[in-house]
């Protein structure tokens, strides 16, 4: 899934911070809920306007942009 389909940034949503597209729901703050050791299920509970798919797709695309072998690849990605 391409990422623009997962993800937006915009300055009127949150003062630019990243969040799923169609919400105004942060993307750090799934990251901040797994390393809490909270699961993804209520992490869903307490942001519904996520989709579980949109969750999974992005862990999903984070996992092979940090284990790609191409290190120019990835460094280009976070430019």
């Amino acid at each position: 899934m391409d990422i623009r389909q997962l993800i937006t940034i915009n300055n009127k949503i949150l003062s630019g911070q990243t969040v799923f597209k169609g919400t105004r729901v942060p993307v750090e703050t799934l990251f901040d809920h797994l390393e809490a050791g909270i699961s993804l299920d209520q992490f869903l509970e307490d942001f519904p306007t996520v989709s579980k798919g949109q969750a999974i797709a992005l862990l999903d695309w984070t996992s092979k942009l940090l284990n790609t072998k191409n290190i120019d690849q990835l460094y280009e990605a976070v430019a």
